[in-house]
């Protein structure tokens, strides 16, 4: 790893680490930002999802239609939006920018590599997670 690259990252886990704890409701984002199109439950059938083009995923069923697998980094990078850059048939907003607020948190993402994610984003990961079937 280049000096200044570890130097950053060092960087943002002090940061990450020393940010002060704070409670950040999965559920109460989720009402504020996904249950108009989504549905209080989650399952797609919010007030406004009659007016979109393409009906809004039943989000219960994401480790379902993922062979029961909550795969926790696409979810997040689907509501950031990263995954879905360029994507012209997508209707959801990518919340990336809303969610970035309040502190950092390390999140695996894979073979280990610690990434810094917006703690907001990580909560309402954990919420959709929570409601499964």
């Amino acid at each position: 790893m280049k000096p200044i690259l570890a130097l950053s990252v060092a960087a943002l886990v002090l940061v990450a680490a020393c940010a002060p704890e704070q409670q950040v409701s999965g559920r109460s984002l989720y009402l504020d930002y996904c249950a108009s199109c989504h549905g209080e439950r989650g399952n797609g059938d919010g007030p406004a999802a009659e007016g979109l083009g393409k009906a809004p995923a039943d989000l219960t069923r994401i480790a379902a239609r993922n062979g029961g697998t909550f795969e926790r980094v696409k979810v997040m990078s689907t509501i950031d939006g990263y995954t879905r850059r360029g994507d012209r048939s997508s209707v959801m907003p990518e919340l990336g920018v809303a969610l970035q607020d309040g502190p950092l948190v390390l999140v695996d993402t894979g073979e280990g590599v610690m990434t810094p994610t917006p703690v907001n984003l990580v909560a309402l990961a954990d919420y959709l997670e929570s409601l499964q079937e």
